[in-house]
């Protein structure tokens, strides 16, 4: 089950749209899904997490928790909306596709993608622009 949650004025427009989305990508990776909950919040909001849960003292867009179990994803990701709101800017990308990016992130990261060496960051970007492209496929 997917959960959108905001602790921020923003809304997603199509839940439902986003919902089926998220569900495919995580088919499309063999994995099943659990719970996850996404929470959309401003910066503070995320720096306060990022501080007192892995002791970093700087703003991101997205941190996630994994819970999952196996195959089954679990996990709380939380999504600063003034981080992506900034980046699309300077990515020179629409919010939106920024927004996908972001979203999809978090699963990847579930499905044991990881960013912290160039070569992954690399593996990352690239299942990023493709699971992207899933979304505007008809259902």
């Amino acid at each position: 089950m997917i959960n959108f949650n905001y602790e921020t004025d923003f809304q997603l427009e199509n839940e439902a749209q986003y919902e089926y989305w998220i569900s495919r990508v995580i088919t499309s990776e063999s994995k099943e899904e659990g719970e996850i909950s996404y929470i959309f919040c401003d910066d503070e909001y995320l720096l306060k997490i990022n501080v007192e849960y892995l002791n970093h003292d700087d703003l991101t867009d997205i941190i996630s928790f994994d819970y999952s179990e196996g195959n089954i994803l679990h996990g709380d990701i939380f999504i600063s909306i003034e981080r992506v709101k900034d980046n699309a800017l300077d990515f020179g990308v629409s919010f939106e596709e920024e927004l996908k990016r972001v979203i999809i992130h978090g699963v990847l990261h579930y499905c044991g993608y990881k960013d912290k060496s160039e070569q992954d960051e690399k593996i990352m970007r690239s299942k990023e622009d493709e699971k992207v492209l899933l979304f505007h496929v008809e259902q």
